[in-house]
């Protein structure tokens, strides 16, 4: 398994109060969580927030994958 090392999720004083953001945007992490778990696709966070690009909203999954199998299977 291959652990991607650069975060697509920042969370800085300066931006948002620390609120996890999509790194050289203002697009909160979980506004993507809130549109998929309400059953939205992708393409509708995507268009509605044009400055989260696929290539954050793919690393971001990516990452939480990487995540909850290195969980899952500890060293």
């Amino acid at each position: 398994m291959v652990m991607r090392e650069e975060s697509v999720v920042q969370s800085d004083s300066g931006v948002m109060s620390r609120t996890p953001v999509f790194v050289g945007t203002r697009v909160p992490f979980q506004t993507m969580i809130d549109y998929l778990e309400g059953g939205q696709p992708l393409s509708d966070f995507l268009r509605d927030f044009p400055a989260a690009s696929r290539e954050h909203a793919l690393g971001t999954l990516e990452q939480a994958e990487d995540a909850l199998i290195a969980r899952a299977r500890p060293d």
